[in-house]
């Protein structure tokens, strides 16, 4: 019996160091496993949020204060992508659009190095930090194709198609517009004028330009539905209708 203990307890060394052996690798095999997982989810809400930026909405950054006090510097905005499209543009809507011919500077992109610009390339592209405004304007739709916008009328107000309106939304102490002006909306462009008026690189400042002052249609990108940073600026943007209550609607284009 002495004999055989040596090799009795031989074997259950062996056994159990067999044991031992492959707990480890399950517990790898485990820890893989969570990776996959986790790896899965990270590629799912990337895709998710990419498709969300590119057919739903898209985050901006306010860089001025052209649009004060609706929208003050710094402002983080999302600007629904589904207008125009699915739905069509109306007077009083905030409309974030490519600049359509010089209407800013030359814009030098912070260096943050090549691994910053990377990543914010990316996070930009899959919608998880605002588009940056090197090449974006955001101003306030007044000018549908076919209007004519003038200003000013006996009381200092903008006027589109012949009926005055009572901007609401233009910052207080501001006048509709300094300078006067009348304009027809070509087929195809629309007519913006930001809401701090007498700080506004707008439709008015620009008709020397490609364009004549006009935004394409094409060129817009969205209109921006809510301010969502910082959080004490929390806002709805809804399209102020009742401004434009009494606009009728532009007469056909000549053929």
């Amino acid at each position: 019996m002495s004999a055989a203990e040596p090799w009795e307890n031989s074997g259950a060394h062996r056994r159990g160091g067999a044991a031992h052996g492959r707990e480890p690798r399950k517990q790898q095999s485990g820890f893989l496993a969570m990776l996959r997982e986790i790896g899965i989810i990270v590629v799912s809400a990337l895709i998710l949020s990419w498709l969300i930026k590119t057919l739903l909405v898209q985050p901006f950054y306010i860089p001025s204060a052209s649009m004060e006090d609706t929208l003050t510097e710094g402002d983080r905005v999302m600007a629904s992508r589904l207008t125009p499209g699915p739905f069509d543009l109306e007077h009083g809507d905030i409309v974030v659009f490519v600049d359509p011919g010089d209407w800013l500077p030359p814009y030098p992109a912070p260096d943050r190095g090549p691994v910053g610009n990377a990543a914010v390339s990316f996070l930009t592209t899959v919608g998880l930090l605002p588009q940056d405004t090197g090449d974006h304007l955001i101003k306030r739709l007044v000018g549908l194709p076919g209007d004519t916008v003038v200003c000013c009328d006996a009381e200092g107000r903008v006027s589109v198609n012949g009926a005055a309106i009572d901007e609401t939304y233009i910052k207080p102490g501001s006048e509709p517009s300094q300078d006067p002006f009348e304009v027809t909306v070509p087929d195809g462009m629309l007519w913006v004028m930001g809401d701090n008026r007498q700080n506004s690189q707008d439709s008015r400042y620009n008709r020397g330009k490609p364009g004549g002052g006009f935004v394409p249609v094409d060129n817009v990108v969205g209109t921006a539905f809510a301010t969502v940073w910082p959080l004490d600026r929390l806002d709805w943007h809804s399209t102020p209708s009742h401004v434009f209550a009494g606009v009728p609607d532009a007469p056909p284009a000549e053929q």
